[in-house]
């Protein structure tokens, strides 16, 4: 099926207008980001991102595909993750109907029905051979999403279409990509990744950004924040990344901040704001009670002392 939506555009011929290409989307990458990037897309290698929830993994894959003009497949990975639900499936209900048709009509051919009900019309296409199709728009983006969710055997069962971009159906045969799709896969390692899957793919670990490259985000995710508010958000944000959290605020956590916060028509942080909307920012009940109250206005002092405002 090929994507019926905006212009396609070509891939970047540089590092730099990889940067560009990200820029354009609001999505605020360093060189060494942008260079691996480049890699992936010039040599046609998947591209493992690892880092903590909430970095960005995943939004660069939906960047690609906007800003490419391509088709985004998404594949979120879950324990129990199987063939039928990533890969393909067999449509048994209309296999089931099209052989009480032909016993109906008197076809007693066995190896002429056996051909029939498994061709092409009755399969059930899920992303990863969706991806293996030709596209009009140019290769799609795959985007194996959480990879550390899946199960090893999902995992083995990769490796094959991670190097040779192709996967095997019993009933039809090797389906292979003409094009090999572009393919992001990511982990917020919640557990190791196996070596075999690594060496098909190249590596970027995505760390939470420095004080100047968040507020940046800030400025193009959330430009409804003013200049004085999303200092604040980011140097709150960068000092509890420094405590001992159970879970530390992502730059996503920070944008929703930034939003919910402006939403109040908020200029500056103060702490009983800080008190009511830290359920946006924090994500579990003893890190929200850790910061809650004095330690909240303490950070926000701090922070105050370190930008010289007031």
């Amino acid at each position: 099926m090929a994507y019926s939506g905006a212009m396609t555009y070509p891939i970047p011929t540089s590092i730099d207008e990889t940067l560009k290409l990200l820029h354009s989307d609001g999505y605020i990458a360093g060189r060494p980001l942008a260079t691996v990037l480049f890699l992936a897309l010039k040599l046609g290698r998947p591209l493992f991102l690892e880092g903590e929830a909430g970095v960005g993994k995943t939004e660069i894959a939906k960047v690609l595909a906007r800003s490419l003009g391509r088709r985004l497949l998404r594949l979120q990975c879950y324990e129990g993750l199987d063939t039928g639900s990533a890969v393909y499936e067999w449509n048994y209900a209309a296999q089931m109907i099209e052989i009480r048709l032909a016993e109906a009509e008197g076809a007693h051919d066995r190896r002429e029905l056996g051909t029939d009900i498994f061709s092409e019309r009755f399969l059930i296409k899920r992303p990863i051979l969706q991806a293996l199709e030709p596209d009009i728009a140019g290769p799609p983006v795959l985007l194996i999403d959480e990879i550390d969710r899946a199960d090893e055997p999902f995992e083995a069962y990769l490796l094959e279409v991670l190097s040779d971009f192709q996967v095997s159906v019993p009933e039809i045969g090797t389906v292979r990509a003409v094009h090999p799709p572009i393919v992001i896969l990511t982990s917020n390692r919640t557990r190791e990744i196996h070596d075999a899957l690594k060496r098909r793919c190249l590596y970027h670990w995505i760390d939470y950004p420095d004080a100047a490259r968040e507020l940046e985000i800030l400025h193009a995710r959330a430009p409804e924040a003013n200049a004085r508010l999303a200092a604040e958000v980011v140097g709150f944000v960068q000092e509890l990344r420094k405590r001992d959290l159970f879970k530390a605020p992502g730059v996503a956590e920070s944008i929703d901040w930034a939003s919910a916060l402006t939403a109040l028509d908020k200029i500056a942080l103060d702490p009983q704001t800080i008190n009511d909307t830290l359920g946006v920012l924090l994500k579990y009940q003893d890190d929200i009670a850790r910061i809650h109250g004095g330690e909240a206005g303490k950070i926000l002092e701090q922070i105050r002392a370190q930008t010289g405002t007031a």
